[in-house]
This record gives C-alpha cells, structure tokens and sequence, in this order.
C-alpha cells in the first residue's frame, strides 16, 4: 500500500507506517497543481494532509481509496466529491482537545491581563505599571462555551480551575449530560453571549454553523466582554466582530480566521487579525509535540484497520440513512455460491442492494446474511430462492422504520 503525506508529520508515525509494510512517500509541502501531478505519478492508495486543501481535480488524479486528515476536521477535504467516487475520508477527532484548549485558556488569560502590550512596551523600553495593573481578573466571572464537544469539555476543568461559572449551549447539550459536566445549559447561543465575561467558541464547520456568530450575538454580549475562537474563522461573521471590536469595547483573542493562506507561511491580509482589540495567533491550536503525536499514532491506526480489513475507522463520509427500505434475512449453510445465487435473483429483479452483512455462526457450518435493499422483493423471487437453493434454510423479509 502506497501512503502519500503531503503535510508535515511526526517521525514516530512515518515509522510506524514502515512497520506496517506501506511504502511511504512524504513530501510535506504538496499543494495545489504540484499534489494533482503529484497523486497522478506516485498513483496512491491513501493521501494524508494537515491543512492542505483536497481538491475534486486532486481526487480525480489518481486512484486513491483514503483520506486522512491528520487532524480533528475535515472542512479542507471535497467530502463530496470523495464520496462520489467511492475514496473513504478520515479525521483524527480528540487528539489535540487538550492542545486546543490550552491555548484558549491562554488568548483568555492574555486578554484579561494584557500580556503581548505588557512585552512589548518592555521591548521599546517603556515601564508602564500603572496601566497594565488594571486588570478584571477571572475568579468569579462567567465563561460561556458554544460548543461542548471534545475541546470544550476540556474547557470545562480548566475553567473551574480559575474559578470561573461555565455556561454552554451546544445542539446535543442536556440538560443531564449539563448536570454531569457540572456547566448550566442554555438554550440558544444569544442565551450564553447574554450572561457571559468571556465566550469561547468550539464548533466544528458545517451548513449549519456557518456565520452562527454574528450580528445579534455580539449585540448580545455584554460591553467589553472577551471573545475567544480557536474552531474555525467561518463560524464568525467577521464585519459583524469588528463592528463589536470599535462600538462595544469587545476584545477578542483569535486561532482561526477566514480565508486563511492554505500552507504554513505566506502573506496574510486581515482586517479582523490587523485590528488592535484582537490577539491573534496562526491557527496553532493543534500544534503541540503532545497534540501532533497523538494524531499520528491515530492516523497510522486508521490505515492500519484500512490496510486489514478494508474499512476506515473514523470515517466521516459514511451514510447515516440510505434509501434502504427493508432487510432481506438469509440464513443459509455456509457454502460457496449461496449468496451469489441470491445477489444474481436481486439483480435480475433490478433491486438495488444498499448494505450488506454476512455473520458465520459457531461451528462455520451456518451463517446469516443481512440484505439492506432499496425495495421489497416480489413473493415470487422469495419463493424461487427457497425452491431452488437447497442451502438456504431461511428467508424472510424485516421492513425498516422511515
């Protein structure tokens, strides 16, 4: 199996790569045409990135059968456009939670107590105590969390450390998982941004969560207030930030931004990132030895199932519901030709087969199969399955709730 690494990778995964048998080719500054010549020379069977773009042309260039974001998202990868052609698309979801998380706390922390124009009035040879002792402080205040996946359950610790409330909304929060994390649940983010010191975004891009961030949130924010995103730059309406930065005193501690460069170094032009009540950082929230070993370690677990068994762990691009209307249930003896006589009557009948499942019982005497079909199979083919093929011992048709 041919691995393709076209972004930056830690060494302990390379090797474990080697181990595994694959023939590795790792050329970690792939982008744009140079990755769509690239994957229709060396030909791959799986392409790992970081934040290289996947593009439909770099799909379409050679045969691959894998992608493995060697991260927690996906939004850098034409999902769409793997899934049209049958290519398996991966992420390293969890692994850099903490990573993020602390650097977060750490925008939080800057902004209360001012750190970067602490350093840099030193630099320039200025002592300026009597501005930088005021401070708020974070004892006591209110952090509300939008978003409480992996990353913002990490806040949630970290936060009660300082001795701050935390409040969150997120679409999957309870009201009991709320009660368990030891967090109040809100009900709307305007709810969060309404009661909160300090807001931390921890959203995964999506149709959904597209511009969620936007004019009535920062209205809803309290003047002042601190504003934190480390998930990603969509997510916020960035005119409708830095109207809030200029007319209401907010503050922002900023990861991620819209229309980022898509390689490690490059110019980038910004107004919200430019802008003085921002702190802004270089989408470094994964980026820690802890966070990218992890990632690796995971990534080589995925293609290591994908190289045994064919299957993708943490696939994302994996049907949640098909057209599948019903379950044909064969159980049979386990002999050769069974389920192909069955498969070729399903054909012929021209039904579509959208899954498809096959358990051997103790003994590899017997075995059931499960058939997820688009329609149901006229009596007739039923019956000519049970009188035609002796090894089948059953049939029987289970239909699937809408």
């Amino acid at each position: 199996m041919l691995v393709l690494i076209a972004d930056s990778f830690e060494k302990s995964g390379l090797d474990a790569l080697a181990t595994l048998g694959c023939q590795v080719e790792y050329q970690p500054k792939l982008k744009d045409q140079v990755m769509v010549e690239a994957l229709g020379r060396l030909r791959p069977d799986v392409l790992v990135v970081r934040s290289t773009q996947v593009t439909e042309a770099m799909l379409d260039a050679g045969p691959l059968k894998l992608v493995v974001r060697a991260g927690a998202g996906h939004n850098t990868i034409d999902v769409a456009a793997a899934s049209k052609r049958g290519i398996f698309v991966a992420n390293c979801p969890g692994k850099n939670s903490i990573a993020v998380a602390e650097l977060a706390l750490g925008l939080i922390m800057a902004l209360d107590r001012r750190i970067p124009e602490n350093v840099f009035a030193l630099r320039g040879g200025q002592w300026n105590k009597s501005e930088f002792s005021k401070a708020r402080g974070l004892f006591g205040r209110t952090l509300g969390l939008i978003g409480v996946g992996q990353i913002g359950a990490e806040m949630i610790p970290r936060a009660a450390g300082l001795g701050m409330r935390v409040v969150a909304w997120s679409r999957s929060l309870t009201p009991a998982r709320a009660a368990g994390l030891g967090i109040e649940a809100m009900k709307t983010p305007l709810d969060v941004a309404a009661v909160s010191d300090v807001v931390s975004v921890h959203l995964a891009l999506n149709k959904e969560t597209r511009g969620l961030i936007g004019v009535d949130f920062f209205n809803a924010l309290r003047p002042g207030a601190f504003f934190v995103n480390t998930s990603r730059g969509e997510v916020v309406d960035e005119a409708a930030l830095l109207s809030a930065i200029t007319q209401r005193g907010i503050r922002a501690g900023l990861d991620v931004y819209a229309n980022e460069p898509t390689g490690g170094t490059g110019e980038f032009k910004s107004a919200v990132a430019a802008s003085a009540g921002v702190y802004g950082t270089h989408h470094i929230g994964a980026s820690t030895e802890q966070a990218q070993e992890a990632i690796a370690a995971e990534t080589v677990r995925i293609i290591a199932a994908f190289k045994e068994t064919g299957s993708a762990p943490n696939a994302v691009n994996i049907a949640k519901r098909t057209p599948a209307t019903c379950v044909l249930i064969v159980r049979h003896r386990d002999h050769p030709g069974v389920l192909a006589r069955v498969l070729d009557a399903i054909s012929a009948a021209r039904i579509n087969v959208q899954e498809m499942a096959n358990v051997i019982l103790d003994g590899a005497e017997a075995a059931v199969a499960q058939i997820h079909l688009e329609t149901s199979p006229p009596p007739e083919l039923l019956a000519d399955l049970r009188a035609g093929v002796p090894d089948i011992l059953d049939l029987s048709i289970v239909a699937l709730k809408g």
